[in-house]
């Protein structure tokens, strides 16, 4: 397991994941209220997060500060659109 860990295999499982779970909610949602509004709904939120996973998985192979800045910063951006949304909608 920590070898799964150190090498960021689990964290490539774990981004795996989010894409099968974006495709899922797409079709769900995309049924339900037209697959434009349900991508603009989720994606954002699962943006955040996969980025939030690549800084991880930068920090664990030891790819250097500057990817992890970078993703971090990516997320963020995710984070606020997301945020930005939710609010213009309530």
């Amino acid at each position: 397991m920590a070898e799964l860990v150190a090498s960021g295999r689990l964290v490539d499982i774990a981004l795996a994941l989010v894409c099968l779970e974006a495709l899922a909610l797409l079709v769900v949602v995309g049924r339900r209220r037209g697959l434009r509004a349900g991508a603009l709904d989720i994606l954002p939120n699962l943006a955040s997060g996969a980025c939030l996973m690549l800084a991880l998985r930068a920090a664990l192979v030891g790819s250097g500060w500057g990817w992890v800045v970078v993703f971090l910063t990516l997320a963020l951006i995710a984070h606020v659109a997301d945020l930005a949304r939710r609010l213009r909608r309530s």
